[in-house]
């Protein structure tokens, strides 16, 4: 079982080498994404001028466990967006914290506005 749950901004921060991607690198053989964040991972990685190859080479070094995004957390994903929304955070931010909730473990992610969240889930910033 996960440990922590991964944002997408956290683990790109690690594939990057940017600021908190030390802390993720930590974190790494214990954690999981969702599978909506693992396809949002692979589309920044593209958008940002890898090839899909490349992209999914990038991701493929890297041990973590890929959960499938099911119809429970679809529908926790969904009622979400009322405490989200004025913070403007993503289907795949909300992804990663219904995973979060649902596996009682906490999400880590980059976005400091994840802190001004009222929720009973455990936000843990990498930077």
């Amino acid at each position: 079982m996960a440990k922590a749950i991964l944002d997408t901004s956290a683990l790109l921060a690690y594939i990057n080498g940017e600021k908190g991607g030390d802390v993720v690198a930590d974190l790494i053989g214990d954690a999981a994404v969702s599978t909506v964040n693992f396809a949002e991972a692979v589309g920044k990685l593209v958008q940002r001028g890898r090839s899909l190859k490349l992209a999914l080479e990038a991701l493929s070094f890297i041990e973590f466990d890929i959960i499938d995004f099911d119809r429970e957390l679809a529908a926790r994903t969904g009622g979400l967006i009322v405490h989200t929304l004025e913070l403007g955070l993503s289907l795949g931010d909300r992804a990663c914290l219904a995973l979060a909730e649902r596996e009682g473990v906490p999400a880590v992610t980059a976005d400091s506005a994840w802190k001004r969240l009222k929720l009973q889930i455990d936000i843990r910033l990498i930077r």
